[in-house]
């Protein structure tokens, strides 16, 4: 039966109705009314943060911790503006979250009344601005269908003030499951299997949208199973076991060695991930023009966008995977076997001596002042306790950061995708609101943690016992670093400048543990490396949140 209710009020029921127990925001003017109504809803815990940035870095990885739609609520026009960058990302990885914020009286039409919509419908499944009460229970309802169907991710939701102020008669009921998964071609995966068999020198390339349950170890099983070696491209989170002795690590077409992969193999199978994206223009194609690609993702229009595609497959990861490996099955011959077990060996063997490779580089500077990236990472990996989530929002020291933290399961090594850098602050937070049974630490860079700094305010203010390690190297080594590349191996100079580059350096020093105490979170200065554990155990021990500021060398 309808029951005559405000707009706010519906706005509130809905959510309750859809199990949402958590907001993230920051309020303005014209969200008043419905922050006035909260006091009126004790089962909703509201986190407060000082910059949209924030509130959407913490919705958005405590949905991807939970796997369900989070509510993260805006204001009007230039705080949904300071969110976009990270919905972008939310868009690209998966991320199911309904993101609201709120417009002035619609008569103000001859103001300049911003189409809200309109404004983030380029980084939304599905975006709408609703004008009157009783359109509030059917948009919000399709707003957490949409979000959470896949393939998943953003959606908005805004508000006049006449929507939310007036009353109409409304039915309060909840989004249900959609059992929406796309099928893949069978055609499709048959040609698929052939041409995996066909290869000499196949890989398999993992996304943030190969995600599906199940997905990641039936991504292991296909890899055990033709004995490829898998790489992850552009990973928010571990998308495969980090141990796995088929487990290349991160693969970027910035690194030379990684592009050099691209041209030994054969055949590259993507899955769930934009093939092959980068910052720099590399060629078109990428590809050898005898490399096949095979293109798996849940988004329609996303295999071929960009490399010449051999097959491209869209539908559920998880699901594709499955009936590729029943496909790949059918097919092996006795004869298979022998080829199979030599790459696997080879991959093998491949792994160990990169790893050592590494290990040997690093060690030439274990105990060079300031401490390098590499020694903070290991003594960091060390300190942690086992059963720690750690947020990646490392920037230009990820290969260092990936090399010493592992993780069996996909959700416990977490990331920022980094299309626009602050995400890390409100990432660690959102992820240990989603997991207040475990320790969480997020590893940011400096540059990275100054956008969204206020962020650390929300810890303290809401207790979030996270622990924020910042890599305090003095600059934005992540620009020095990516013009080398681009005047080395894009422009091929003889000689590169990124190490002068103007205004990347930061000539007056962040001291993040002294902003972090005048903030009402613990920061401790550390210089040496022995420094570390401790702090992690003082850290840990409080069940506070807490900020290790690590000087380190930003050497290139």
């Amino acid at each position: 039966m309808p029951q005559v209710m405000t707009g706010k009020q519906a706005l509130l029921d809905m959510l309750k109705a859809e199990g949402v127990r958590c907001i993230f925001g920051n309020p303005g003017t014209s969200e008043g009314p419905i922050i006035d109504i909260l006091g009126d809803y004790p089962e909703f815990r509201y986190y407060l943060a000082l910059q949209e940035s924030i509130a959407v870095g913490m919705g958005e990885s405590y949905a991807r911790a939970t796997g369900a739609a989070s509510f993260v609520s805006l204001h009007v026009d230039s705080g949904l503006a300071n969110g976009i960058c990270l919905m972008l990302d939310a868009l690209n990885t998966g991320t199911p979250m309904v993101v609201t914020s709120a417009n002035y009286d619609v008569r103000k039409i001859s103001e300049n009344k911003t189409d809200l919509a309109d404004l983030v419908r380029p980084v939304t499944k599905w975006a709408v601005e609703l004008t009157y009460p009783d359109q509030i229970p059917q948009a919000i309802r399709r707003a957490f269908n949409e979000a959470n169907s896949h393939p998943r991710g953003p959606v908005y939701v805004g508000f006049t003030s006449n929507a939310l102020e007036g009353t109409a008669p409304m039915d309060i009921i909840p989004s249900r499951p959609s059992f929406d998964a796309v099928r893949p071609s069978v055609e499709g995966i048959e040609k698929a299997a052939e041409l995996l068999l066909e290869a000499s020198r196949p890989m398999m390339m993992l996304g943030d949208r190969a995600s599906d349950d199940g997905a990641n170890d039936l991504a292991v099983e296909l890899a055990e199973l033709l004995g490829l070696p898998v790489y992850q491209h552009r990973g928010a989170e571990a998308a495969f076991p980090t141990r796995h002795p088929q487990f290349m690590g991160n693969h970027s077409l910035r690194v030379a060695r990684d592009r050099g992969v691209l041209q030994d193999v054969d055949l590259v199978l993507a899955v769930g991930l934009d093939a092959i994206e980068e910052l720099f223009y590399w060629g078109d194609p990428v590809l050898k023009p005898e490399t096949k690609l095979v293109h798996i993702d849940p988004i329609p229009g996303r295999a071929g966008k960009t490399e010449p595609t051999d097959v491209g497959i869209v539908g559920h990861c998880a699901m594709a995977l499955s009936d590729l490996i029943a496909a790949v099955r059918e097919r092996l011959s006795p004869g298979d076997r022998d080829e199979i077990d030599r790459r696997r060996r080879a991959v093998t063997e491949e792994k160990k001596a990169s790893r050592e490779a590494f290990e040997a580089a690093a060690a030439e500077k274990w105990d060079h002042t300031p401490m390098t990236p590499a020694r903070m990472m290991y003594e960091l990996a060390e300190a942690v306790p086992d059963n720690a989530i750690v947020v990646d929002d490392t920037i230009s020291n990820r290969g260092a950061m990936r090399h010493y933290f592992q993780a069996d399961r996909r959700g416990d090594l977490r990331g920022v995708r980094g299309q626009a850098i602050g995400g890390g602050i409100g990432a660690t937070m959102g992820t240990q609101v989603a997991n207040p049974d475990r320790p969480v630490f997020g590893i940011i860079g400096d540059g990275s943690a100054m956008m969204t700094v206020q962020g650390l305010w929300t810890a303290a203010n809401d207790n979030i016992p996270c622990v924020f390690c910042i890599c305090n190297n003095g600059m934005y080594r992540v620009l020095k670093v990516n013009f080398n590349i681009y005047q080395k191996d894009v422009l091929e100079l003889p000689e590169t400048s990124g190490g002068k580059l103007l205004y990347s350096d930061f000539g007056t020093p962040f001291d993040m543990a002294s902003i972090a105490n005048s903030m009402g979170v613990h920061g401790e200065r550390i210089a040496h490396p022995e420094e570390i554990r401790p702090a992690v155990e003082r850290a840990v021990a409080s069940g506070k949140p807490a900020l290790l500021d690590i000087v380190i060398d930003g050497a290139l």
